[in-house]
């Protein structure tokens, strides 16, 4: 009978290294099954998961089910309260039977304001990028015509289109 040798010299994946403490700390929060705060993208769905995260489960005396807290900014707040019960499906499903009966929906962390301070996802806005008038570059231009550093040329160049085509936008609201 042949030994099998490990092919992985010793190695472990680092998930199963942190399964145990992830797993602790989601206990000490309420969270019988961890994967609620491992997967929360896949659970929700991406748009609920960039706008609120889990933070609670607590479990009410006398009660049946269980409260899930979700931590939210203070805009979003509002359009997730009335997708609550759509969230409680899910997370329910993650769960296998109806272990959440409430979801609670909070701005701050019920342990002090650190947790609070998260940082959600989101789409940065796209500016408009409207190409510059000739005449403004072409003024631009000879404003810094007297500069003999490439760099400080450049800079005084930006400078000025960007002052003339403020000035040149200004005197069209006027007119």
């Amino acid at each position: 009978m042949a030994v099998r040798r490990s092919s992985t010299r010793g190695f472990k994946r680092t998930s199963s290294l942190l399964n145990e403490q992830i797993r602790k700390a989601g206990e000490t929060r309420g969270f019988a099954v961890s994967r609620l705060l491992t997967h929360w993208e896949e659970t929700v769905g991406a748009d609920i998961a960039a706008i609120a995260r889990p933070v609670n489960v607590g479990y009410g005396r006398g009660s049946f089910g269980a409260t899930l807290t979700v931590l939210t900014t203070g805009a979003n707040a509002p359009m997730l309260e009335m997708q609550k019960e759509h969230l409680r499906e899910k997370v329910n499903a993650v769960y296998g039977y109806n272990a959440i009966s409430r979801v609670r929906l909070t701005q701050t962390a019920p342990t002090g304001f650190s947790d609070g301070q998260v940082e959600f996802k989101y789409t940065p806005k796209t500016q408009k990028v409207t190409p510059p008038d000739p005449q403004v570059k072409h003024a631009a231009v000879q404003v810094a015509e007297g500069a003999e550093n490439d760099e400080l040329r450049a800079a005084l160049e930006n400078l000025a289109r960007s002052f003339l085509s403020k000035q040149k936008s200004q005197r069209k609201g006027y007119i």
